[in-house]
C-alpha cells in the first residue's frame, strides 16, 4: 500500500445534506486529505479548468478523485463528465459517479461517457462510511494513477 499523502477529495453536489453527509463518513473512515465541493457541474468545470470564480488557481490543486452526482443544476453530472473526458489535461482525474439513479440506463450511458466507477448513494449513514472507506483505500491509498494536472 502506498503511503498516504494529503489527497484531494472533490465533490459535485447540489445537495448541501449529501455533501456534508459525505464529507463526514470520510473523516469518520480516517480521511485525513482535503474535501473540496462544488455545488454543479458548471462549476466543477470552472474549478478543474481555473476559470470563473477560480481563475486564480493558486488555491485550486487538481483533484485526486472526483464524486460525482448525475442530477444537478446548469450542468448535470452525464455533461460534466462528457467534457472532463474529452480534456486532455482532466481525463485521467478517476471520476466515480455518486448518484441515487439505479437506472440501467443511466449505468450504461455513465460508463459510455468514461467514468471509472458507478455507485448507488447508500440510505444509511453506517453504510455511506463503509463505502468511503472502500473508496479510500482503492482510489487513494491502492491505486497507481497518472500524475494529473
Amino acid at each position: 500500500m502506498k503511503p498516504l499523502k494529503k489527497c484531494i477529495l472533490m465533490m459535485a453536489d447540489d445537495d448541501p445534506d449529501d455533501r456534508e453527509f459525505v464529507r463526514e463518513a470520510f473523516e469518520q473512515c480516517g480521511f485525513e486529505g482535503e474535501f473540496r465541493y462544488v455545488e454543479d457541474g458548471a462549476e466543477l468545470l470552472d474549478y478543474l479548468l481555473l476559470q470563473g470564480e477560480f481563475s486564480g488557481g493558486s488555491e485550486c490543486p487538481a483533484p485526486d478523485l472526483i464524486l460525482l452526482d448525475l442530477n444537478m443544476p446548469r450542468v448535470n453530472g452525464h455533461e460534466a463528465l462528457t467534457l472532463i473526458k474529452s480534456n486532455s489535461k482532466l481525463r485521467r482525474i478517476p471520476i466515480v459517479a455518486l448518484s441515487t439513479s439505479e437506472s440501467a440506463d443511466d449505468i450504461e450511458k455513465t460508463y459510455d461517457l468514461g467514468v471509472n466507477s458507478f455507485i448507488t448513494k447508500p440510505s444509511s449513514f453506517d453504510q455511506l462510511v463503509e463505502l468511503a472507506d472502500g473508496l479510500k483505500r482503492y482510489w487513494l491509498e491502492m491505486v497507481k494513477l497518472p500524475t494529473t494536472v
